[in-house]
């Protein structure tokens, strides 16, 4: 029987073991999943080293959204112990000026005692309309209210002083993979097709009918890409 491979796997902003719930269920015959805790830091850089410290000497890392940003900060930090790289709903670069207003906004209100999560009003930014009313949706709030106020906080902080990965991306020289809702309204589409022009040799996979958390909105297509990936 071949060997599992160990696999890293790096949830977003306001996101547990909910959002990877389906993939390690659908890839656990061809890898040994292992969550990361990005909820503990306030640097991607200490997101980082708390990931690698935990991690074995090898392994294939994917990461979604804040997960990406994460995953990049390994890769510069220590690329020979990545074998592989999934990168989903994810930018290389900073966030433009009007997302980083939006950031600060919400650390504002946190700081006057008002953690809202993930609103009913937020919801269609995260995940597609079909989503919103439903299982999906209800999960995605749920999770946010798991993971709560202070480790939002110290994510967002992160996030916002995160370094520019563009420049990364043309030294990334294992199998990567790019998965994309298409209805992505948080990261759009675009930023992944950055991704993959930067990276050599890299896939892009968009999902129909899918906002930002295709691991949950898309569990069946999402665990399909995943599997494929491992086996090249």
């Amino acid at each position: 029987m071949a060997e599992r491979t160990p696999l890293l796997l790096l949830p977003g902003l306001l996101c547990d073991a909910r959002l990877w719930r389906d993939v390690v269920d659908g890839v656990s015959d061809l890898a040994t999943p292992q969550l990361a805790d990005l909820t503990r830091d306030d640097s991607v850089g200490d997101m980082a080293e708390r990931v690698l410290a935990a991690a074995p000497p090898r392994f294939a890392l994917a990461g979604l959204s804040m997960g990406g940003y994460v995953a990049f900060e390994i890769l510069r930090r220590q690329p020979q112990r990545v074998a592989r790289l999934a990168l989903l709903d994810t930018s290389a670069a900073p966030d433009p000026p009007t997302r980083a207003a939006q950031r600060r906004a919400g650390l504002a209100l946190l700081a006057r005692g008002r953690f809202a999560g993930v609103t009913r009003q937020m919801l269609p930014r995260l995940v597609h309309p079909r989503h919103v009313d439903g299982p999906v949706g209800e999960a995605v709030r749920a999770m946010a209210e798991r993971v709560g106020a202070d480790a939002y906080r110290r994510q967002q902080a992160a996030i916002l002083a995160r370094p520019d990965s563009r420049p990364l991306l043309a030294s990334i020289a294992v199998p990567t993979l790019v998965v994309v809702g298409a209805d992505d309204a948080m990261t759009p589409p675009a930023e992944s097709h950055v991704l993959q022009r930067g990276i050599a040799g890299a896939r892009l996979a968009t999902i129909p009918d899918c906002g930002h958390l295709p691991p949950m909105e898309a569990p069946e297509t999402t665990c399909a890409l995943l599997r494929e990936w491992l086996r090249d």
